[in-house]
């Protein structure tokens, strides 16, 4: 599904609603460049998810945030540093492909697509037209292992 917002709060929105299609063991692969509207999209998945928005921040520098619910919690990982398997295995990503108590969203998902697991959904965001436009396009990929 392709969708169009027009701004952050806009972008949000649509993750509060697509958060009610997910369940826990989901990963979420996001794909932008800076400034594209990741994060923000992060945030409304945490507000769907019965999560505080105003507590998702950008993982640049931590790598990964937990966000811990009464029922799941929401593991945002930024892989912008991330230079080859070793590197990921440091952020301990592996151990939490296999938590299945946890949501997974993945920014710069490109610097680890071959470690993606064969079944994650796809979110790709990109800026549109106008300066706050966004054009995200959401797909589930199922990969043969």
């Amino acid at each position: 599904m392709i969708y169009r917002t027009n701004s952050q709060t806009e972008t949000a929105h649509l993750a509060k609603e697509f958060a009610k299609s997910l369940k826990p063991g989901d990963v979420i692969a996001l794909y932008g460049g800076l400034g594209a509207g990741k994060t923000a999209f992060v945030r409304g998945l945490a507000e769907g998810l019965g999560l505080d928005p105003r507590e998702v921040s950008s993982p640049t520098f931590a790598l990964i945030n937990e966000y811990p619910g009464r029922n799941i919690t929401l593991c945002h990982f930024d892989m912008y540093r991330v230079e080859g398997e070793d590197s990921l295995e440091s952020t301990g990503y592996f151990d939490y492909l296999n938590r299945k108590d946890c949501i997974l969203a993945v920014e710069w998902s490109e610097n680890i697509e071959e470690h993606l697991p064969p079944r994650h959904i796809v979110v790709m965001i990109r800026k549109g037209e106008q300066e706050n436009q966004r054009i995200i396009e959401i797909q589930e990929r199922v990969n043969n292992p």
